[in-house]
């Protein structure tokens, strides 16, 4: 019997990933895929699933097939982003141990944050309750 990795449903931002194991810290969770494209076509086509491998190369990840771009942005994350040595993929580690049935989040960095999270507010769990407190 096989089992799914991975479920996609309502998370902290919209539709976000959830793990079905259990996963340890420094576990290999997903790899980031899409398509491989240069900076200045990125910067032409605009859009929220654009990861920067480096200066000049971005990797597009706005297929459905690739089930990373489900996984919300969280200021106090469970996981963590690294691109390989050779610049060619981006893998996604678990940041601690993690539970079946919680949601994947990762810090999409300052950029972003100042892009698309800053001007809608922040809606991850450290930060609504801190809104909360207020």
């Amino acid at each position: 019997m096989t089992t799914k990795k991975f479920s996609v449903k309502r998370g902290s931002h919209g539709l976000g990933l959830f793990t079905n194991t259990a996963l340890k810290k420094d576990d290999l969770v997903i790899e980031y895929t899409g398509e491989k494209i240069s900076t200045a076509v990125a910067d032409s086509r605009g859009g929220q699933y654009l990861f920067e491998l480096n200066d000049k190369w971005t990797i597009d990840g706005r297929g459905r097939e690739n089930e990373a771009r489900y996984i919300n942005h969280s200021c106090s994350p469970n996981c963590y982003p690294e691109i390989d040595e050779g610049e060619k993929h981006i893998f996604i580690y678990a940041k601690k141990a993690i539970k079946p049935g919680e949601e994947l989040t990762y810090n999409y960095g300052k950029e972003f944050w100042k892009t698309y999270i800053n001007p809608k507010q922040c809606r991850c769990p450290k930060c609504l309750g801190a809104n909360k407190k207020s």
